[in-house]
């Protein structure tokens, strides 16, 4: 039974994947590491055994040895800050069906349509950065970041490859994979590919610039030195994202039409058949950080050991050079933009950039000799930042040549070379495994934006396992407007503003228990200067305008998880409330609830089969303004709001994760369809199947 279900799933993917690489996929947001592990050894060995017969394999012995994912290790550059430290690596299928970005349970999405298109958070979510921003996040949720990257210590190569299609369409069409090994014990290397072939549930599949085409690359390596005081992280990325723009199919009444009305969704006419952004990037990370002084050693010689520092020196260079794209080919017959200023029959507008930067910081840490007990451990990080930015503008003119006759060129339009340089510093105090303070201190002392701050304050307080803790998180934010809200310069929209920097306060508390699977965290928002995309009552001149009074937000979300015997019940529950609830569009409530039953099938199979639910209440919706990327307020259109339920079934076969799941299963129910921003429909239901097959030996 067991070999015929894996030879079904092999002939699946075979059957898909072709589809796939014609057009490139962006990588879904990496979630946190875990270390649930549904993988089973076929027989229960001791790691004495496990590591005496890897020894003896080495040493090109004769020997039978057990694999588990026990032997793959997983961290990122967040764990490796304070120390080196890895984690098992996750081969569960926890969430496994929310394979998308768009899917997030506790980040919901509102979007154009389909996975790789323009999209933003359905809540308030405040971006806590500093310094210079371009402006354009309509597609960051896809992008690899080197940040993002996760690195291995492999015993064995480990491959993992992945892929997402809607069964009988060619609406959704993901594929990844994932390559690791260790080319010495302490030098591991590897890469990730993904790609998109997406082409929505409204588009014609004939015309490329309605179809989603997206690819990311990354090669990353990871190097420790054998005494253990140096290591080495690089990567190098690549992102070349590609979304339509078609200004919305021409129906407005698509699920409000009268019964009988003839309508064929997947070749429905747009506003611009010939319209989409490109975005692509490429980018060069290293991260250096060496270890002096006393060096002490947590659970030495165990798989989770974690080497602590006394002192650490750091330097990490990041180069990218990025561009950001937009091409319209048709003349704009159905008014989408509110005016041309260079060409009415075609847009070439671009904008490209060159980003150095370099940090320096030294680390210190002032603990007791005993590391088996937290206590009175005193951490400080200073560091200092210099970024280098240059960046340029262009768009599509037309003029006359020598001879009189019209021709089309590029023209640069804007050029810009600036600096900035950030003092930082962190500060952590643990007085017991109980208690302990973090402080994070960002000022940019000098160049093009100057007085730029960030400064966070947090105290944890832990009353053990079944306690649960406290944390009281506190931080103020001072950050420039971003390019596009100042200085932007297209062939449908030209902004020169001269807006204020916008604040930000924030005063939160967190409670969290895993024993009870419960989280509660409610937070305050005190906004100043608030930045935000507008137009004319009923228009479509989408443009940047700055809310002179402060807005209060309060935001309240609660996690609670319900377990009785094999039945579970996952809820996340949302609730926001602003007195500008007009100009910050964000619904009242959102609920996400998921009912699923845990079961072995067949002596093989660890399935789950549920059902989850998506809910928010009704509000104002945003438009979208294409050409910049931009959701903006535009006219007061407020959709009906339902439930959204997919069903699913998901099981664990050896190595392979597998799901089916009818998406929308309750479309013609309760709503003929749905929309979460004006003028584009949501998907429509589709029964959805992915696979994740995974090799290591």
């Amino acid at each position: 039974m067991r070999k015929k279900l894996k030879y079904i799933l092999l002939l699946l993917m075979c059957i898909s994947a072709h589809t796939v690489f014609a057009q490139y996929n962006p990588q879904t947001r990496p979630r946190p590491l875990s270390t649930r592990d549904t993988v089973k050894p076929e027989r229960q060995i001791s790691d004495d055994e496990m590591l005496d017969s890897l020894r003896k394999k080495e040493d090109n012995q004769r020997d039978s040895v057990i694999y588990n994912s026990k032997f793959l290790r997983v961290t990122s550059e967040q764990f490796l800050n304070d120390s080196t430290q890895t984690f098992p690596l996750d081969t569960g299928i926890t969430y496994f069906e929310n394979y998308s970005p768009l899917l997030d349970p506790r980040n919901p999405r509102i979007h154009l349509g389909s996975t790789g298109v323009s999209q933003r958070s359905l809540l308030f979510e405040p971006n806590k950065t500093i310094g210079f921003d371009v402006g354009m996040h309509a597609l960051d949720i896809y992008t690899i970041n080197p940040q993002d990257i996760k690195y291995y210590n492999t015993r064995v190569p480990y491959t993992t490859l992945s892929l997402f299609n809607g069964f009988g369409s060619s609406a959704e069409q993901l594929f990844k994979v994932i390559h690791t090994q260790n080319v010495k014990p302490n030098w591991n290397v590897g890469f990730n590919l993904n790609f998109n072939g997406s082409k929505g549930f409204y588009s014609t599949s004939s015309v490329l610039g309605q179809n989603v085409s997206g690819l990311n690359a990354a090669l990353f390596t990871w190097y420790e030195s054998k005494s253990k005081r140096y290591n080495l992280l690089a990567n190098a990325t690549f992102n070349n994202l590609k979304a339509p723009e078609t200004g919305a199919i021409l129906n407005d009444t698509v699920f409000t039409s009268a019964p009988g009305t003839v309508f064929f969704k997947n070749s429905a006419p747009v506003r611009l058949p010939n319209s989409y952004e490109n975005w692509n990037d490429k980018g060069l990370y290293l991260k250096q950080f060496y270890y002096i002084g006393r060096i002490d050693s947590l659970n030495k010689g165990n798989a989770d050991s974690k080497v602590l520092p006394t002192q650490r020196v750091a330097h990490t260079f990041s180069l990218k050079n990025g561009r950001y794209n937009y091409i319209q080919s048709d003349p704009d017959t159905y008014n989408v933009f509110p005016d041309y200023f260079f060409s009415d029959k075609r847009s070439r507008d671009s904008l490209v950039y060159t980003h150095i930067q370099n940090e320096f910081s030294y680390s210190f840490y002032l603990r007791s000799k005993s590391v088996k007990f937290v206590k009175n451990e005193l951490k400080l990080d200073l560091g200092l930042v210099h970024d280098f930015w240059h960046y340029a503008q262009y768009v599509s003119d037309t003029t006359l040549n020598q001879y009189g006759a019209q021709f089309i060129h590029q023209d640069r339009v804007r050029s810009k070379t600036f600096q900035d340089i950030t003092l930082k510093a962190k500060l952590s105090y643990r007085f017991s495994d109980r208690i302990g303070f973090e402080g994070d201190f960002r000022q940019i002392a000098q160049g093009r934006d100057f007085g730029n701050y960030f400064y966070d304050a947090k105290l944890i307080l832990a009353g053990g396992s079944r306690v649960g803790k406290i944390i009281l998180e506190a931080y103020s934010q001072n950050s420039s407007p971003p390019l596009i809200y100042t200085d932007w310069v297209s062939n449908h929209y030209i902004f020169h503003n001269d807006f204020s920097n916008q604040k930000t306060t924030s005063l939160s508390f967190n409670y969290i228990n895993n024993p009870l699977q419960l989280d509660i965290k409610a937070e305050y928002y005190l906004i100043a200067n608030y930045l935000y995309f507008t137009a004319q009552p009923g228009g479509i001149d989408a443009h940047p305008a700055q809310l002179g009074n402060d807005i209060n937000l309060l935001k309240i979300s609660i996690g609670k998880n319900l377990t009785w015997r094999s039945l579970h019940f996952d809820n996340y529950v949302v609730y926001q409330k602003t007195d500008y609830q007009s100009t910050l569009r964000t619904p009242e409530v959102y609920t996400y609830s998921n009912l699923y039953i845990s079961k072995t099938l067949f002596n093989v199979l660890h399935s789950s089969i549920g059902i989850n639910v998506r809910y928010n209440t009704e509000y104002v919706a945003p438009s979208y303004a294409v050409g910049i990327g931009q959701f903006y307020n535009g006219p007061n259109v407020t959709f009906s709001s339902y439930p959204v339920a997919a069903v699913y079934f998901k099981a664990t076969l050896q190595r392979t994760n597998l799901f089916l799941m009818y998406d929308y299963a309750n479309q013609g129910l309760s709503s003929k369809g749905y929309y979460t921003v004006n003028r584009y429909p949501q998907q429509d239901a589709l029964i959805k199947f992915g696979v994740s097959w995974t090799f290591y030996n």
